[in-house]
């Protein structure tokens, strides 16, 4: 039997600290409710709107694992502002497998970027990102994944382990039901230290520098083979500059 590791949580007042010293920081759930400002309670009431994600119809591998949405945001000091429904394009260089296509999912609900704990989340993490890399306008993608298990194993990073071409990336768990598996992964970019734990408490969010780790989840599984099990996560990826493009 497989046991699974805990994560190294970090009080929310060293984030930013053991992201310099590290390159990554994992949260509690009551570490991301004092970082934010908000309660459980808030984060719950975002939480069935992950049964109502759209199937992703871009994997390359032939998958039907993945349920997703897709909306961007630039958060500019103390304002949130909600972009127009655009593309989610990476490199080949970051993303092998999906790289070099333009993806349109559709967008996250509005009631859901409506509830005030929304905006505080996108708000007080593009806080850790200025006082890492300077006080700026930040280029958010927000993305909702339900990984499954209807073919036998669902695979929250069918592209391995990987940069997202961004600052900063956001991994927070939503919901964990009925599966086995997706170990979290992270390396040094230039070198052989890393870190595996498994996420098994919903609102655990893992910061990462996106410039120095390169990160991965190992596939999940049903606990039980009759019983099919699913893996919900809310991805944000942090850039300055603008978003990722073609152009």
């Amino acid at each position: 039997m497989t046991i699974a590791l805990p994560p190294p949580f970090t009080e929310p007042r060293l984030l930013a600290e053991a992201l310099r010293s590290h390159g990554h920081a994992a949260l509690g759930p009551m570490g991301l409710c004092t970082l934010i400002e908000a309660d459980v309670a808030a984060l719950q009431a975002l939480r069935p709107s992950w049964d109502d994600l759209p199937p992703d119809a871009y994997l390359r591998d032939g998958g039907r694992y993945r349920r997703r949405r897709h909306s961007c945001f630039v958060v500019d000091g103390a304002s949130v502002t909600q972009a127009p429904r655009r593309a989610h394009w990476q490199p080949v260089e970051y993303n092998a497998l999906h790289g070099g296509l333009e993806r349109w999912f559709e967008p996250i609900d509005p009631a859901i970027v409506a509830q005030p704990v929304w905006g505080a989340m996108l708000h007080s993490l593009s806080g850790v990102c200025s006082a890492l890399k300077g006080t700026q306008p930040w280029y958010v993608e927000a993305h909702q994944f339900r990984i499954d298990t209807t073919d036998g194993i669902g695979r929250p990073t069918p592209e391995g382990a990987h940069r997202d071409g961004v600052d900063f990336v956001v991994v927070t768990l939503v919901d964990r039901t009925a599966v086995k598996g997706g170990e979290t992964r992270v390396f040094d970019a230039d070198g052989p230290t890393g870190i595996r734990f498994t996420m098994t408490e919903p609102w655990t969010a893992l910061m990462l520098d996106d410039e120095r780790v390169i990160h991965e989840t190992t596939p999940i599984q049903p606990l039980e083979a009759a019983a099919a099990g699913h893996r919900d996560t809310l991805v944000l990826t942090f850039r300055a500059k603008g978003f990722q493009g073609p152009g």
